[in-house]
């Protein structure tokens, strides 16, 4: 999944909202220490990258792809998967896309300012919140630039990423049928982990007796 939908599966939380954006831009190796619902959330992160990578629907709808743009179809899902979050809204949350977007580029900027992100995402909140990347996702042609930004990243033919946008629109009604019976799906998934991960955390250890 892209930016939106990981920030929208951790809304509960502002904490929670930045890891899970951090997932993209923070790897094991680098050492950095967040607060604790932070670090969870950008496991969770891959977490749902793993279960989205490997879902039947989102399996079924990459072989949709031309052969040569397959190989970029998960990019292509993840920021299309975005698009459709954006304008289906209104089915999945209360508040509206316009006052969450806002309230998060809000908590981005203090969060930058206070030297509290990793500098690869404090580098990109400037272009992320004067481009709204975020909301430009309602529309299709910010599909397109979102996946013109993306390309400009890879190494390897990356015309084949942008290519893969014809893709996305001629078969726009089947994935977005699909997104529909999967994300639901996602979302229950994402409950259900971070119910086992509290379980965990706060189930009481038990000594041996030898220790007692």
């Amino acid at each position: 999944m892209n930016y939106l939908a990981h920030i929208y599966l951790a809304r509960y939380s502002d904490n929670a909202m930045l890891g899970a954006l951090m997932g993209d831009f923070v790897k094991p190796h680098m050492g950095l220490r967040f607060p604790a619902e932070t670090e969870a959330e950008i496991i969770t992160h891959r977490k749902v990258d793993c279960f989205t990578d490997n879902h039947p629907i989102v399996r079924e709808a990459k072989e949709l792809f031309t052969t040569p743009s397959r190989r970029y179809a998960g990019i292509l899902l993840d920021v299309f998967y975005d698009h459709l979050l954006a304008i289906k809204w209104e089915r999945f949350s209360d508040k509206p896309l316009d006052d969450f977007i806002a309230h998060f580029y809000e908590l981005l900027g203090r969060h930058a300012r206070a030297y509290a992100l990793p500098p690869n995402l404090a580098r990109a909140v400037p272009y992320m919140v004067e481009q709204d990347w975020l909301g430009s996702y309602r529309d299709f042609v910010g599909v397109k630039v979102a996946i013109d930004r993306i390309s400009t990243r890879l190494s390897r033919k990356p015309e084949l990423l942008r290519d893969g946008v014809a893709d996305l629109e001629k078969h726009y009604v089947e994935l977005s049928r699909g997104f529909d019976a999967f994300f639901p799906e996602l979302i229950n998934f994402v409950a259900g982990h971070r119910q086992g991960a509290i379980v965990a955390i706060t189930k009481p250890v038990v000594l041996p007796k030898s220790v007692r």
